[in-house]
């Protein structure tokens, strides 16, 4: 059997919940493998609405749930999502969730340090969430992090904290924010370490046994590939490599068992935050589209911009991110519209283009190509069957299969789990 690996092929927001919801109740293990709590998974389980940050999707179908080393984990929110959902009658246990020990913990001084950086940009603010999650992966990197194993050792921490807050204070004080001290830290970790280190375990050697024994694993990406740090709209990405590539990097297992790649695409588009977004709509459409859809972020409850569909950032999506097939999410939202555009290319001082530009500058200087085609009266809400859509809905998806090079091998036609068409099984993939 097949593993599968999910990303998002947009800006995030696509409707991943769900899927990997879907997914997750024919796995034996799901795995995060980057990202922090800056992205939110919203399942819908009958009359229950789970709304997920850090936890693995597996949870809520009761498998076993792995946090990798390529997350970055706030102890404090880790507890209040578990809390959280504790009293929505989830229990979650160190049998039903386990945590890489080499994991990066996101600190007060990360969210303090985030926040100050984003003011000081003022009118180039990139859009963050302000939680720590860029100012965790840049400790990481600069070998300075203190990682979930090191609560284990009060000696450790003593002299880590040394070396962080020396870099961390000497920014906050040159923004002009207040400056953190090594007690109040050092306190904080104590006081927070013997409620998640029951968590902690040499996840790796679980992945691999488990795929030794042929067991099905579901890695359960974030955010999405116009986000990655590398092959998104830089600098208005997040701070880890969003692409199925690195799942096998983040989960600590090789990239054969990545498997199939699952890539997840609304049949509109959405981002949050700042930065380009060639297709947004500022018309009644695009008011239409996010009122339909619920267009609010998970994490942050911002509004979501609305736009139509644009095919070049997705064709790029399946290109960079390794995908195998489609899941389309939301269709029933565009049901009623006289027509639908779709974005086959770009002009870029006035030259036609079929790629999205990696500089900022001319990034903001296209302009969408659009096609424009027939839309459908009737309903796709809660459709279950191929059959059961309207014909035009059918060209519309034919249509993106062409335009980004994959196949559509799931359709989301409502919130609810059950309300999906499978036209391929990923884990037969």
């Amino acid at each position: 059997m097949s593993n599968v690996t999910v990303i998002g092929t947009q800006w995030g927001d696509e409707g991943k919940g769900k899927i990997v919801d879907w997914l997750a109740s024919r796995a034996d293990v799901v795995v995060r493998f980057q990202g922090g709590h800056n992205a939110g998974h919203t399942l819908v389980v009958g009359d229950q609405v789970y709304k997920l940050s850090l936890l693995p999707s597996g949870v809520v179908s009761g498998k076993l749930g792995i946090i990798g080393n390529g997350v970055v984990v706030d102890p404090e929110a880790l507890l209040a999502e578990i809390s959280r959902i504790g009293a929505q009658g989830l229990v979650v246990t160190p049998e039903t969730l386990r945590i890489a020990e080499n994991v990066p913990l996101i600190l007060p001084v990360h969210g303090a340090l985030d926040r100050a950086r984003e003011a000081a940009r003022g009118d180039r603010k990139i859009g963050t969430t302000g939680r720590g999650i860029g100012p965790a992966y840049e400790d990481k990197v600069a070998r300075r992090a203190i990682r979930l194993c090191d609560l284990a050792e009060p000696e450790t921490l003593d002299w880590k904290l040394d070396e962080l807050l020396l870099h961390h204070n000497t920014l906050l004080a040159g923004l002009g924010a207040p400056v953190f001290g090594k007690e109040e830290l050092l306190s904080y970790l104590l006081e927070i370490a013997p409620k998640v280190l029951p968590f902690m375990a040499p996840t790796w050697d679980i992945l691999d046994d488990a795929r030794r024994q042929g067991r099905r694993i579901l890695f359960e990406g974030a955010q999405a590939v116009m986000l990655d740090v590398d092959h998104g709209t830089y600098p208005f990405v997040t701070s880890s490599n969003t692409v199925a590539a690195n799942a096998g990097t983040g989960a600590g297992i090789g990239p054969a068992a990545v498997g199939f790649v699952l890539g997840i695409a609304k049949a509109y588009c959405t981002r949050v935050g700042e930065g380009p977004f060639p297709t947004e709509l500022f018309d009644d459409t695009g008011r239409r589209l996010g009122e339909r859809g619920h267009e609010f972020g998970t994490v942050t409850g911002r509004p979501r911009r609305c736009g139509w569909f644009d095919a070049v950032l997705v064709r790029h999506a399946v290109r960079v991110g390794g995908v195998n097939g489609l899941a389309l999410t939301k269709l029933d939202v565009l049901d009623g519209l006289d027509e639908i555009r779709v974005c086959v290319g770009y002009e870029l001082d006035g030259q036609p283009t079929e790629r999205f530009p990696s500089a900022p500058a001319a990034q903001a200087r296209i302009r969408p190509i659009y096609e424009t085609m027939e839309g459908w009266k009737e309903t796709t809400h809660g459709a279950r069957r191929w059959a059961d859509l309207p014909a035009q809905a059918i060209k519309y998806v034919r249509r993106i299969e062409e335009l980004v090079g994959a196949p559509v091998t799931l359709l989301s036609t409502s919130p609810d789990r059950d309300d999906t068409i499978l036209m391929q099984d990923p884990f037969e993939g």
